[in-house]
Order: structure tokens, then sequence, then C-alpha cells
């Protein structure tokens, strides 16, 4: 999708859940036209990997033009790669800047029930997950790195969805792009970490014949994780994408290092 400022072409892909639902969508931003040398081109709306403030903020109101919304209406945490789960109400909505901010400081995890309200993180390999209950209309986004994936965030964001009322049973939840096995080589430190936690290590990691190192399924744990909280495993979508294979499409920290723009994966109620 082309809006926005003339600087700016805003392109975003629908995450597909398993039914269709007009009144609650979620995207994902795509990198746009890469430039060659530029870790940040060409759409990034992460305001803490070192890109350039301003092009941060005309990504943002890009976004928010595209989506009809106003700035304050887009809401992303400041990830620490933490299992923590901030709710996003009507008292947040009602904060300044500075106490937003606060709220929002090392958290991975969003939940509202607010229309026109959209909750996204920023991934750049890591596992973009969202989250949906349609009868009383709660949604959830969650941003699962390894850590968070071993601390079960998914879980946490299905646990408050069930606090605000919401029925498991009726959740939906849509895996975005991520690393994909191949590609996510580990240390036998976080093979050891996802063990200790209690996955199925057997089902979710594989040794490269040629080297003998770990790789895991980070999209294959996350499913795991949801599956133990309840979400049906037929109300689950897997994207399949990888982050590092597809550098035309999204970013990736280990193909571009840290220093990079992120891939922003949002839901919203309409």
């Amino acid at each position: 999708m082309n809006i926005g400022p003339t600087s700016i072409r805003m392109r975003i892909e629908p995450l597909k859940f398993p039914s269709s639902c007009d009144d609650i969508e979620a995207f994902t931003t795509l990198r746009g036209d890469v430039a060659m040398g530029n870790t940040y081109s060409e759409i990034n709306l992460c305001d803490y990997t070192g890109d350039i403030p301003q092009h941060v903020l005309d990504c943002r109101q890009a976004l928010c033009e595209q989506l009809g919304i106003g700035l304050d209406s887009l809401i992303m945490p400041r990830q620490t790669h933490t299992a923590n789960i901030s709710v996003v109400d009507d008292d947040f909505m009602a904060l300044d800047t500075q106490h937003r901010k606060a709220r929002l400081n090392a958290v991975d995890g969003l939940v509202t029930r607010l229309q026109r309200v959209a909750i996204g993180v920023n991934t750049a390999d890591c596992v973009p997950i969202a989250l949906r209950e349609r009868k009383i209309g709660i949604i959830a986004i969650v941003h699962a790195g390894w850590r968070g994936t071993v601390a079960r965030i998914a879980a946490n964001a299905v646990t408050t969805m069930a606090l605000m009322g919401a029925d498991i049973s009726e959740i939906e939840a849509a895996i975005g792009a991520s690393i994909c096995q191949k590609c996510f080589e580990v240390g036998d430190e976080v093979v050891e970490r996802f063990s200790s936690a209690g996955f199925n290590i057997s089902q979710l990691m594989q040794r490269d014949a040629l080297t003998g190192k770990a790789h895991i399924n980070l999209q294959a744990a996350n499913a795991a994780v949801l599956t133990e909280a309840g979400i049906k495993l037929e109300n689950i979508t897997i994207s399949g994408d990888c982050t590092r294979c597809n550098p035309q499409k999204y970013f990736s920290a280990r193909r571009l290092g840290i220093n990079s723009g992120r891939t922003f994966t949002f839901i919203i109620r309409h």
C-alpha cells in the first residue's frame, strides 16, 4: 500500500487468522524500497535502534494515515525481552507522554479491548504473535524472542485476556514472520534453557550435520506455548516466513546487525 508522506511508501501485509473477521485485523509492515547500505530503509517505526528520529516519525505518521487514527492511538512498548504484559485501557490513554513511556518500558506484550487503537511490537527475527477474542473484542500482541518464549510470554497474554473476560476457547492466534529454524543457530546453553523450562526439545531442536550446532524452531515453540495455555491448535496460524531469508521484505538483526530497522506487527479493533 502506498500512502503517507511522499518520502515514505507505506506497505503493510495482513496476518492470516484461522477465520475471517473485518472488525479485528492484524498486519505486518514490509520494508518497502530497500536501499543498499541503509539498514533502516524503508519502513521503520522503532525509535530505539539508532534510526533518525524524523524517519521513524514519518513512518509512524504514514501508518496512522493509512489506518485513519492519530499518533496517540498507535501504541508500542519499549521491548527488553521480558515476559511482561501491559493493558492499554482508558486510564492508559488518558496519561501524558512521559507516564505512557513509563508504563510501556520493559514490556513485551500488550492487551486491549479499545476500538481504533493499534497495539504493536517491533521485531527483527523474534516472533510476533497477534491474538484476538471476537466475542467481547479483546486483542493482544506479543514480542517473543527466545527468552520471552522460554518465559512463555504468549501464555501470559492469554491469561491477561482471560482475566479481562475472554473465552480462551474462542481465542485465535496468528504467528508472524520470524527467523526460521535453519537460520536460528543457538548455543547449547540456550538449548538447556528450553529443556529446563519444560519444552519438548526433541520436537523443537535439530543439529546441523556438518557443524553440530543446535537450531531451534521458535515459531513451533510459541505454538506449543499457546496450546499449553488452552488455545485450540486449529485456532493458530503460522506464517512460516523467515525474516533472515527474506531481507527485501523484513528486517533481520542476524543479517543486518542490531543497528537496523524493525518490522512492526500490530492488531487493531475497528
